[in-house]
């Protein structure tokens, strides 16, 4: 099983389906908060559909397909991070994440995201990562904006989000640019 310790406070781990319960809490303790900007929200009714989705995510990881890790922050269920998707002919992966609502304001994802780069680039060998993210939405822009991802272009209404659509702002890496960066700090 997936699991990467990235400090002595957050680890990543591939999620089983014993952790439905957890992740079914956190996102209903969290569902106003995560409702804003993930359209998924209003179908996660039940415990089985944390499940399912679980489920879902184990198989893509066998098929290497994309890969969704836990965040766990002291041992708890913190939220979600991985490649929503990955393009092996044209090695590039494209990055999601969420936090519950009491998981904010730590850094948390500051750091979860630049080990889950790290890992894109060094161990599965892609050249390339994305990340999108609703132009409203700017908190989550502030991740690959302070972690110096270059911002290629918005995607006009590239996301319904329940009743209207939403402009996404693409934002990318290069390997050789990461490494760069990451050589001068």
């Amino acid at each position: 099983m997936f699991t990467f310790e990235i400090d002595d406070e957050i680890t990543l781990k591939l999620l089983n389906e014993t952790d439905a319960d957890e992740l079914f809490q956190l996102i209903d303790h969290s569902r106003e908060h995560l409702r804003e900007w993930l359209a998924w929200i209003d179908g996660t009714k039940t415990i089985h559909d944390s499940k399912q989705f679980i489920k879902t995510c184990i198989k893509l990881y066998e098929d290497r397909q994309g890969l969704t890790l836990g965040i766990y922050f002291h041992d708890k269920l913190a939220g979600l991070l991985g490649f929503n998707s990955i393009d092996w002919t044209n090695r590039i992966g494209i990055i999601g994440y969420w936090l519950g609502s009491n998981f904010q304001g730590e850094g948390i994802m500051t750091r979860a995201v630049t080990s889950l780069i790290d890992y894109g680039f060094h161990q599965l060998g892609l050249n390339r990562i994305e990340i999108r993210a609703a132009f409203e939405n700017i908190k989550s822009r502030a991740i690959p904006e302070r972690l110096g991802f270059l911002q290629e272009g918005q995607i006009r209404q590239g996301e319904w989000l329940y009743d209207h659509y939403v402009d996404l702002v693409l934002y990318g890496v290069l390997a050789s640019e990461w490494d760069f960066e990451r050589s001068l700090s």
